[in-house]
């Protein structure tokens, strides 16, 4: 099963204005009624933010913060044998603490002087339009919740981990950040549901899931497999195929498991050249020609 970045849990706002997360029955956390009331109070700061203003810091406790402890040592690890070189040199740089969990802020210090990104708070699942097009300004909305203290090196849903230690390290990386930045520019000209999915999935193919050769071995660069303690073991075993945008934004696939298609770039050039360039030229139209539609 896919460990990382699976689905948010619904969140949602009562008359009474009580926030409520709502986990899973497979939810390590289900059962705790202290990790849901946390869920809960972590998820009302996030719908109460407002841009412009400081993010609400979070009071992460001991247990957060040793699974923090936990994974980012994993993960370090794990990214020094998995990663390309481009992505290792960004975490370096960046140089996220492994003693604690940085409130977001302090990761938008660290991360603004190397690409211009900063973080906001998302209480789980934010509107595709939003969360894409966003990349233009150089923001990235961030949970800031925690995998529950059972499972450190297991999440069904994207948490602070995830969104940090997957996502920050990439966007450190000026080739990267440029990249989503030119996602977020491509929002901007899409009106299609049909266009938006199509660049979702694509990305999802590319900075969530993409890998490349470096030097003879096969490396990720995406998020989701440099934040999965489990998929990170097992990229290479994937049916690995060449780049192509028309496949990337129509294959089925299941979110929930291991991706067992995953497309092999030759280098981070032609993820730029390939990637990136279909990110600067679509519209609705291109998408609709691609996918054999014809826009209304």
């Amino acid at each position: 099963m896919f460990t990382e970045a699976q689905l948010y849990s619904p969140v949602t706002t009562g008359v009474d204005g009580d926030v409520t997360v709502h986990l899973s029955d497979q939810h390590p956390g289900v059962h705790d009624p202290e990790y849901r009331a946390r869920r809960n109070a972590i998820a009302a700061l996030a719908l109460d933010y407002r841009p412009g203003a400081p993010v609400p810091p979070i009071d992460y406790t001991d247990e957060e913060q040793e699974v923090w402890r936990i994974v980012s040592v994993e993960l370090a690890r794990k990214r020094e044998r998995y990663a390309c070189a481009e992505v290792i040199e960004a975490a370096d740089r960046l140089g996220l603490p492994s003693d604690h969990i940085p409130q977001l802020d302090e990761v938008a210090t660290k991360l603004v002087p190397l690409t211009g990104f900063r973080y906001v708070p998302a209480a789980g699942l934010v509107p595709l339009r939003e969360f894409f097009g966003s990349f233009a300004d150089r923001t990235f909305h961030s949970t800031q919740y925690i995998r529950h203290h059972s499972a450190p090196l297991y999440t069904p849903e994207p948490d602070a981990i995830h969104e940090i230690l997957g996502h920050a390290n990439q966007l450190a990386s000026p080739r990267f950040a440029a990249l989503y930045e030119t996602v977020g520019a491509a929002v901007a000209r899409l009106e299609t549901e049909q266009a938006l999915k199509f660049l979702a999935d694509v990305f999802w193919f590319s900075l969530e899931f993409g890998v490349l050769r470096e030097h003879g071995e096969v490396r990720c660069y995406g998020a989701g497999l440099l934040s999965s303690y489990g998929e990170i073991e097992e990229f290479r075993d994937a049916d690995l195929r060449p780049l192509d945008i028309h496949a990337m934004g129509t294959i089925d696939y299941d979110i929930t498991h291991y991706q067992p298609v995953l497309y092999c770039a030759e280098s981070i050039g032609e993820i730029e050249d390939v990637v990136g360039g279909f990110f600067e030229t679509m519209t609705d139209e291109t998408v609709a020609r691609m996918v054999g539609v014809k826009p209304a």
